[in-house]
């Protein structure tokens, strides 16, 4: 264990996937290659949204800050995750842990919140037609995304500023791949009881009151969707929400089971695989999830891309 003079902590062991070399060839191949299908679909979304004029709608905005927050969040995580994976070290220092823990709180949060906001634009969009323009204006696009993205770093900021001020002055070894809140408070030799409050109330307000609110936004489209008299209505109006609900189901679940599943010795290793979905699996299926299920979205790419018709 690396130690300063004052017996403090000055850098972390992370625990990797598996120690079978087997399992770690096969686990690099498989995160190398949904951090560039990641990278190269969020960042293909966000060109062809850009690039697009037919795209320039409130819909297709968040949808670009969702990509770019999904190209953070895995650049976060798996780059260091390969780094262990190929032998080079398994070790990150304070500062790069307190980094990593900063950027991951910042863009999960973020992400909860502006899939809120989604799902409110597609409740004006389908229950309040004729309001839309004016619900969903320009300015109130960027003051929604800017919410989201402030709010997210304030989150973080508080965790951080929580978490540095503790002493970490036993054992250096956290069982994850990677640094978060909970598996660091379990290190520390300082009282964490202010610092479990805060986890507690940013649970509460980013799991649960978003969820609520994007359920009671699905609640009001679906009832909408069935009381259209055409099937071709419905179909034409849920398919303008059903990649974004896909995204939601994939997104809570894995948040869900992670605070379900019981605190007994496997729930460490489910929680790494619980972990891979929303930082490395997510980020490389949402691209897919709305290029497949949006048509205006394959025609843009199709258009960038002419060899692709």
């Amino acid at each position: 264990m690396a130690i300063n003079n004052s017996t403090t902590v000055v850098e972390f062991l992370l625990q990797g996937l598996s120690e079978d070399p087997g399992l770690q060839a096969l686990f690099l191949a498989f995160f190398l290659l949904l951090y560039i299908l990641a990278l190269a679909g969020n960042t293909l979304i966000i060109i062809a949204i850009s690039l697009n004029p037919r795209l320039h709608t409130p819909m297709y905005f968040f949808l670009a800050n969702l990509a770019l927050l999904d190209i953070i969040c895995t650049s976060t995580v798996v780059p260091k995750l390969l780094e262990g994976l190929v032998g080079k070290s398994s070790h990150i220092s304070y500062k790069g842990c307190m980094t990593q823990v900063f950027f991951l709180i910042w863009v999960l949060g973020a992400e909860l919140l502006l899939l809120t906001a989604m799902a409110y634009d597609r409740y004006v969009a389908i229950c309040r037609p004729l309001h839309y323009n004016t619900l969903m204006s320009w300015p109130i696009c960027v003051l929604l995304a800017g919410f989201v993205w402030v709010i997210g770093i304030a989150n973080t900021s508080v965790h951080i500023g929580l978490l540095v001020r503790l002493n970490f002055c036993g054992s250096n070894q956290i069982r994850h791949f990677l640094c978060e809140v909970p598996t660091l408070l379990l290190l520390s030799c300082s009282p964490t009881t202010l610092n479990n409050i805060m986890l507690v109330i940013a649970d509460a307000y980013f799991g649960v009151v978003n969820f609520l609110l994007t359920m009671i936004s699905y609640s009001f489209i679906i009832s909408s969707i069935l009381h259209i008299r055409s099937a071709e209505g419905k179909k034409r109006a849920f398919s303008t929400c059903s990649a974004h609900l896909v995204v939601v189901t994939l997104y809570y679940s894995t948040i869900i089971y992670t605070y379900l599943q019981p605190g007994s010795g496997s729930s460490f290793q489910n929680s790494k695989v619980v972990t891979s979905l929303y930082t490395a699996v997510s980020p490389t299926l949402n691209p897919i999830i709305y290029s497949l299920r949006n048509k205006d979205v394959k025609v843009a790419l199709k258009r960038l891309f002419p060899c692709f018709h």
